[in-house]
Order: structure tokens, then C-alpha cells, then sequence
């Protein structure tokens, strides 16, 4: 067991170099859980912060237990407020530019120097790209969403829209029929196909006959503008989302990917390379079909990727 005074001077950020357990990359709900375990289990642990957030721009948080409708600003607050009682956390707002070494010694740069630790979790989470539709940028996360599990439920018993290509659309509309009064479906570009139009109309939906030119909100609904004139819903759900790693690491560290473009992880986060685990929707077991961007499944992985993380220092008794 070490003794009080030895975690201490371990915790002694003024002492010269220190060589933490797990540097923990990205303070979303992924990271901050990590960071949480790491700190319970008294493991050395430095949270980066790089300010950058897929959900950055969503007003509240849903499907998320004893937080459903909490704004995910307040989540992460709450969460460095109270890794802020763990002596073994230290939390810094600062994006990292590279990663280097092996397990047991990385070095980790950031502007102003570098960080050394013996394991890595990287939880710096996708970044979404969306169709060139003029106004739908500034739309996201406020009146246009992706995710039926997180934002269905607010547009219960009204009209929605879903732009998108058909097999997409489709799915959408499977999960979000029972919620919503109406659904119109448009095409991202162009138009749809004469047999894509028949098998969206055949599961009730409208089609709309062009893309839209541009989207905008006025107070609580949405205006969708074509050529062919305007329609007014509460919301949009985008079908055709391309969601890319918002960090350059995967690609720096040659970690086996997934075709969905997420990184292949085993089932405590693990990645190809010894000593780097991934956590949140960055990273997937092959056996899923693609990443689950969720907050509480981010939470879990977090949990995972760091007890994973104790478990191989308890193996080399570190």
C-alpha cells in the first residue's frame, strides 16, 4: 500500500517531471468519467480540455439518467467541480498536437511543452459534417438534430422534416412515425429517384420534389425554402450526416480503423496499439454496425477504457 505521505509527494505538481498513469484526451462526458474513475481508484491522471465539443451547440441533453434535459455546458461543470475533490486529477484546458512513445512512456505535446504518462485514453469524439444547405450550420443541435433517440420526444405530435438520401431517410422515419404528427422528406441535392420517392411515400411520409435552397429558424418553427416554395415544421432530423474524427491521433498512431471511420477498440476500449484505449463515439467494437453517439454510452465507455487502463498497471505492478 502507498503511504499518505508518498501519495502526496506523487500529487506534487511542483517537483519536476511527472509521469502520470493515464493522460486522459478530451473532456466530454467519455473523458470526464474516465478521469472520475481514474481519480476513485487514486490513479495519477491529467484531464486535457482542448474546448471543443461535438454537442457544443445542443441546448440540453436527453435519454440521459437523472440529467434528461440538462444542458450539456452544466454536465460538464458539474462533472470538473467534482473531480476537483481527487487529488490524483488534475484538469488542464489545453488542446494536445501530438502523441509520441510507447506504452509506459508517452509523451504527449501541447503548446506549452509536454506531458509525459504511461497510458493514454483518447476521448476526443467526431466531428459532424453536414450538407451544404445555406442556414443548416447554424441550425444544429437548436432546430435541426440527427439523433431520434435524443431529440424525438420534443416533436411529439408535430411536423417534422428529414433531408437525406432515401435508404436514410427511411430509417428516420421508422423511428420517428410514432412520435410526430407529419413527416416531409427532402433530398440533400437534386431530387429522389421516381422508386425512392414511392417506397418513402409508401411508409407515409411526403416527399418533397427538390432540395432545399436554404433552412432558418423563426422563434419555434423551421422554415425549409426550395425552389418550389416553403414549408414550415418544428424541427429537422438529417439523414445524411458524415461524421469524421475531430482529432488527428487515430491516423498518427496507426490505429485499426473501422469501416464506419471510428477506431476498432475491444471491449475495455483497447485500440491496435498497446497502451492506447479510445472512449465515446470515436471508437467501436467490430461487432457493432457503427458508433453510438450517446452520452450515457459514452459514460460507460469512459468507465471501460479506464479500468482497463488499472488493470494492465496492477499487471505490471506500477
Amino acid at each position: 500500500m502507498k503511504s499518505q505521505t508518498e501519495r502526496e509527494r506523487k500529487n506534487h505538481r511542483s517537483e519536476g517531471p511527472l509521469m502520470y498513469d493515464v493522460i486522459v484526451i478530451g473532456a466530454g462526458p467519455a473523458g470526464l468519467q474516465a478521469a472520475l474513475t481514474l481519480g476513485r481508484m487514486h490513479r495519477s491522471a491529467l484531464l486535457l480540455d482542448s474546448g471543443e465539443y461535438r454537442n457544443g451547440t445542443v441546448l440540453h441533453m436527453h435519454n440521459v439518467a437523472a440529467n434528461d434535459g440538462t444542458p450539456p455546458a452544466e454536465f460538464r461543470a458539474t462533472a470538473r467541480a467534482q473531480l476537483a475533490e481527487y487529488a490524483d486529477v488534475e484538469v488542464r484546458d489545453a488542446p494536445v498536437e501530438r502523441i509520441d512513445g510507447e506504452q509506459g512512456a508517452f509523451t504527449v505535446t501541447l503548446a506549452g511543452g509536454t506531458v509525459e504518462a504511461r497510458r493514454i485514453v483518447l476521448a476526443t469524439g467526431m466531428a459532424d459534417e453536414l450538407p451544404a444547405i445555406p442556414g443548416l450550420q447554424d441550425l444544429w443541435g437548436v432546430g435541426a438534430f440527427s439523433c431520434p433517440f435524443c431529440d424525438g420526444h420534443e416533436h411529439a405530435d408535430k411536423p417534422i422534416a428529414v433531408i437525406g438520401e432515401a435508404a436514410r431517410a427511411a430509417h428516420l422515419i421508422g423511428l420517428l412515425g410514432r412520435i410526430v404528427s407529419s413527416i416531409t422528406v427532402f433530398p440533400a441535392a437534386g431530387s429522389f429517384s421516381d422508386e425512392d420517392r414511392a417506397s418513402l411515400e409508401a411508409l407515409g411520409a411526403m416527399v418533397a420534389p427538390a432540395a432545399p435552397t436554404s433552412v432558418a429558424r423563426h422563434g419555434d418553427t423551421v422554415t425549409v425554402t426550395t425552389a418550389e416554395g416553403e414549408a414550415s415544421v418544428a424541427g429537422i432530423f438529417v439523414a445524411s450526416v458524415v461524421s469524421r474524427q475531430r482529432a488527428p491521433f487515430a491516423e498518427q498512431l496507426g490505429l485499426t480503423m473501422l469501416p464506419s471511420g471510428a477506431i476498432e477498440i475491444d471491449d475495455f476500449g483497447r485500440t491496435s496499439v498497446a497502451g492506447i484505449s479510445a472512449a465515446g463515439d470515436i471508437a467501436h467494437r467490430a461487432s457493432l454496425p457503427g458508433p453510438m453517439a450517446a452520452v450515457a454510452l459514452a459514460v460507460a465507455a469512459g468507465q471501460m477504457a479506464a479500468v482497463g487502463h488499472i488493470q494492465s498497471l496492477m499487471a505490471e505492478n506500477v
